[in-house]
């Protein structure tokens, strides 16, 4: 088994052409939609075989249990459940085209993607590996509510030149979420956590205090050797208000820390000055420059 322990060099991945534009949307078949039309089609032989019985008779003389069965064909009780199915449409997931990992265009109900990339590690400089995939998310309506009066006049090639509004959008009390999904089959939660103990302990060095491993302990606590993470599992590392990095595992919550210097070292991995995915930063920024011009 490989390990991601310190033999690892980081590197920068190449920048797709496109920027989020290089990732696909897909709709996946629904399970529903089959039913749905299960449903439909047996509704309509049915009715066709009550229209035939009721042509062969007189008349003038109804069945009771034909004119039942078509009330209740067509009665609310039975539309109803149609129309609800019909409209249940999932939001379309975005791609990254070299894994294939796909990732919700919306996260906890108001937190849009706004660009993905990919962590890589080099072995020895011999060997590039792809670690995980991820995806930035903002709280679209914070992010206008917070920085939209001192933003929102500048232009979009402004707004991403500005270190001010890079410096806001990481310290400010704005929902984000930073979402991994693991693509790399040998990874374990030691190697998480010991590369975590290396990068975020890094950052808490810059933005904070020079001894800050309590507040680092912590934080690599969660991530408990009884966690597994097979290839495709997904780990969390969310932004609430009042500065609070919530931690999830394959949706489990595996902690909650109040800290606004975690929560902006955290950040900066990802769209700080020395990202992981340099290419997934740009398309972050610009993301989040066109939805500011939106309402000006």
């Amino acid at each position: 088994m490989v390990s991601l322990r310190f033999p690892f060099l980081f590197s920068q991945p190449k920048k797709h052409p496109n920027g989020i534009s290089r990732a696909v949307t897909s709709r996946p078949f629904s399970a529903t939609t089959t039913t749905v039309a299960c449903t439909v089609a047996a509704g309509a032989a049915a009715f066709a075989g009550i229209a035939a019985t009721r042509n062969s008779k007189n008349p003038k003389q109804d069945n009771p249990f034909i004119q039942n069965a078509l009330s209740l064909l067509f009665s609310n009780h039975l539309l109803a459940p149609w129309a609800s199915l019909s409209l249940a449409d999932p939001s379309p997931s975005v791609v990254e085209t070299k894994t294939g990992a796909a990732f919700p265009s919306v996260v906890f109900e108001s937190r849009r993607l706004l660009g993905i990339g990919l962590r890589k590690k080099s072995i020895l400089g011999l060997k590039n590996i792809d670690v995980y995939a991820f995806g930035v998310y903002a709280d679209v309506d914070e992010v206008r509510k917070i920085l939209g009066e001192k933003y929102g006049k500048l232009s979009v090639s402004e707004l991403k030149e500005s270190k001010e509004f890079k410096e806001d959008l990481m310290g400010g009390d704005i929902g984000m979420t930073v979402r991994l999904q693991i693509v790399y089959s040998k990874l374990s939660i030691r190697s998480v956590r010991s590369a975590f103990e290396e990068s975020v302990g890094s950052r808490l060095q810059i933005f904070g205090e020079p001894n800050n491993k309590e507040l680092l302990q912590r934080f690599t606590s969660q991530f408990k050797d009884e966690y597994k993470i097979p290839r495709g599992s997904v780990i969390e590392l969310s932004r609430e208000r009042g500065h609070v990095l919530r931690t999830t595992i394959d949706g489990k919550e595996a902690g909650s820390i109040q800290s606004k210097l975690l929560c902006r070292s955290i950040l900066d991995l990802y769209i700080g000055a020395d990202p992981f995915d340099k290419g997934a930063k740009e398309d972050v920024e610009s993301k989040l420059a066109s939805l500011l011009q939106v309402d000006h």
